[in-house]
Formats: structure tokens, sequence, C-alpha cells
């Protein structure tokens, strides 16, 4: 049993791990940016340490300064969350160097799965379906033309070390190629520091489905089902839903074993997400793996009813998983609240929170830090909380979305809680009529 554990995170997962560790008799600390002084998960914990300046780099990225917090509280293990360093294989490698657990995967799992050229040559050799493509970086646009005529249009170019949409462009025609690929590379460079460029086909009216997935240190993995993630704008997820309203029985169990031989493939220690691209005709394609907690995990958590937080702990101790595949038992729809103004192209909407009213009553979660009086910084991801309902259908888990949308109250900023209200109203999605192309026509009233 860990002793403490230090989250190297901030915000609603901070707050979330706390509370699972003072379940389980695990002593917490925090580490904050002065600008998260104030932040819930600094006010939970039992202890906390500011590690530095606003700006990521000078805090949640820094690695000396995260160490140098876990080393004199006496921390033997860290939870890193998702996002910041929660894929950082070098961060992993630190804290082993350390002796002190890092509660995820080992650095070779997180290499191996974090460059998506060799993510996808893995996944060919597990037997894992993938979207036909090239098989490796594109060196000149020569070679890109010549590819896409393989393949077919349309094509889609990507970059290896990417994430988020960036260093990704579809192109339609040849003659669109040239800027793409230029502009592609340079997107990468800035973001990633990496200007590496795939190419694959483009899926048309895809769904983006994933699997759930657990494994442990002695070669044992289990799937929890699926979430469909396909409400999307320009590439980031804004609702989540368990299980998929596009999925059949033969479909799920076809993922799930897709994502177990995907894991298996890298003897995959903790938990973690298959990502996959599913055609109109059912046919799924290994998209990328998330070697970390994820998001939208909580809608897994009520389907199957399941802490996936004390699994990854337990799994981090030497335990053994159950072994078993789970099936949800519920339905479960997630919506991201944001800091943003919905009728102005999302625009991030930082600043006070005057007044807050959180919903409740019967199949309502709300995993949120912020209160009436906290000051949202302008320096993060614009999340500032995840409502969950669970019902024993969709149209019911819907039904109570939008009462419990209905009740939220966040004032002083902007939020996206107009959107999810018009959302849940739209025909078109209460039918599961939709794919990741589907924001693209939705327009706010």
């Amino acid at each position: 049993m860990f002793k403490k554990i230090l989250i190297a995170n901030r915000g609603e997962i901070a707050l979330r791990v706390i509370r699972t560790c003072r379940e389980m008799g695990i002593k917490t600390v925090a580490v904050y940016s002065t600008a998260d002084k104030d932040s819930l998960h600094v006010k939970f914990a039992d202890e906390a340490v500011c590690i530095g300046k606003p700006q990521s780099a000078d805090s949640y990225l820094n690695i000396p300064h995260i160490m140098a917090a876990a080393e004199i509280t006496n921390a033997d293990a860290v939870h890193p969350g998702y996002g910041f360093l929660a894929e950082n294989a070098k961060f992993s490698q630190i804290c082993a160097d350390h002796g002190i657990k890092f509660i995820g995967p080992t650095p070779e799992m997180i290499n191996r799965m974090g460059d998506k050229i060799s993510a996808k040559e893995t996944m060919i050799k597990a037997g894992v379906p993938v979207v036909p493509g090239g098989e490796g970086l594109l060196e000149s646009i020569e070679e890109a033309k010549a590819l896409a005529k393989v393949v077919g249009y349309p094509v889609i170019l990507k970059a290896t070390a990417g994430g988020g949409g960036k260093g990704m462009r579809v192109v339609w025609k040849e003659d669109e190629i040239e800027k793409a690929y230029t502009t592609a590379k340079v997107e990468a460079a800035a973001s990633f520091k990496n200007d590496g460029i795939y190419m694959e086909k483009f899926v048309e009216e895809p769904r983006h489905i994933e699997i759930q997935i657990a494994g442990d240190q002695y070669g044992n993995v289990c799937h929890l089902s699926e979430r469909d993630c396909s409400i999307q704008r320009r590439h980031q997820k804004l609702v989540e839903e368990s299980p998929s309203p596009f999925m059949t029985a033969e479909l799920r169990q076809k993922m799930g074993e897709a994502a177990i031989k995907a894991a298996s493939a890298i003897n995959y220690e903790s938990v973690g997400t298959i990502e996959f691209l599913v055609d109109k005709h059912r046919n799924f394609y290994f998209m990328e793996m998330n070697t970390r907690i994820q998001v939208e995990h909580c809608v897994t958590e009520e389907v199957v009813s399941f802490d996936l937080i004390k699994e990854q702990i337990k799994i981090a101790m030497g335990e053994k998983i159950s072994g078993r595949n789970y099936e949800p038992q519920m339905h479960a729809i997630e919506c991201r609240i944001n800091a943003e103004d919905p009728y102005n192209d999302f625009r991030p909407s930082p600043g006070k929170i005057t007044n807050l009213h959180t919903p409740g009553g019967h199949g309502v979660r709300v995993d949120s830090h912020v209160y009436a009086g906290y000051v949202i910084p302008p320096y993060y991801d614009s999340m500032i909380g995840k409502l969950i309902t669970v019902a024993q259908t969709r149209q019911e888990a819907i039904d109570t979305m939008y009462r419990a949308l209905s009740e939220y109250v966040i004032e002083g900023v902007k939020t996206t809680i107009p959107f999810h209200l018009q959302l849940m109203k739209n025909e078109e999605f209460r039918k599961g009529n939709f794919t990741t192309k589907f924001l693209e026509s939705f327009k706010m009233k």
C-alpha cells in the first residue's frame, strides 16, 4: 500500500484522485502554481506545495520542481492525472530512478504508443485493424503525392507526435497536397518540436469510439466496454456517452477483443484507452492509445459501477485485475462544462465565478473544482467541470441531462451550458444520428 501519493496535476482530476486516495486511506500531496493557490484540490489534499508561476512550463510541466515536492513530502508514488506529464516517458523514468512509483505504464510502453508511427506498426503486428496508409514518415511532397494515388483520395496528413488536431490536414485532391503538407509540417514543428508527418486514408462519416482497458503486471488484460466520443469541435471532445448508440453486441465483442490484443502487444500495465475510428459500415480502425486515465473515464465508471482511479492505484501497487470483461449495465452521458462562449465561436471566458449552483438528484454526478468566488485562470484548459447523468436508457439519460443542465447555474463567466441544452433537444442527436462532423452543421439558436 502506498503511504502518500503526490498528484502531479490540477483542477477536477486532482480532486478526483484525492477522493479515491482518502477512501483507500492514502495521504495526498497537491502541487499547484501561484494561479491555483485557491483551487479546491489544494484545500482538500493533506499537504500542498507551490511549484512555480502560472505558466505550465514553470509549474505543472516542471519536472525538477515536481520531483522536489515529492522528495520533501516523502511521497512514495506520483499520480499524473491526464494532460501535462501523464504520457511523458521521461517523467515516468525519472520517478523510477528516484524510487517513486509512477502510477501509470512504464517509459517503454509510453514511448511505443506515444509515437503514432511506432504505435501503428505495433498494431499491425498484433493483428489490430488500422487505417490504410503509408508505413512511415513522408520525406517529400512528391512522396506524399505518389502515396495518395495508391491510398486513394481523400487522405489525411497527421503529425506523428500529434494530438488535439494539431498538424492535421484533410486532402481531397492532388492540387491540395503541397499546401497541406507544408502547413501540417510547420504546425507540427511549432506544436510538438517534431515535424514528422504521415498519411492515412481519410475515413468518411466516422464515429470516434474508444474501448477502456486495464492491464496488470502479470499479463492480464480486460476491457470495460466502450465510449462514444463523436461529438467534437475541432477534434476536442464535448460530449461522451456509454454505450454507443451505434454499437451492436457483435461489434462490441470484436472491438473489445482488438483492444485487448492492442494492450497485450505491449504487455500494458495500468488503465488506458484504445481509440478507434468506426465507419458507417461498422468497420473499425485503430487510431491511437492513451496511456493514462482520460477525462471521460467517469462515463465508464457509471455504467459498470467501477472506480477506475482505484483500479489504477491497485495495479501500480502490484495487485491483479479482475480478469473479466465488463458490459454496460446502464446508459451514461457526460457534458464537458467549459468556460467558453458558445455564441462567440467558443471563445475562452476566464474570470471570477460570482454565483454557482450545481445540479443534483437521482442519476446526476458533477466532477468539478470550482466554487462561487473562484477565479478561472487564463493559463490552462477551459474545462471547469463535467456533468454526468446515468439512467436505464439513453433517452432517460438525455432527459435527466437536460434537467440537470437547466439547474446548473454559473454566473460571472460564459460557459458551454447553453450549447449542451440545445444539443440535448436536437432530434438527430437524440436519435443517435451523428458522426465526428456533426457540429460542423450545428448552429446555436
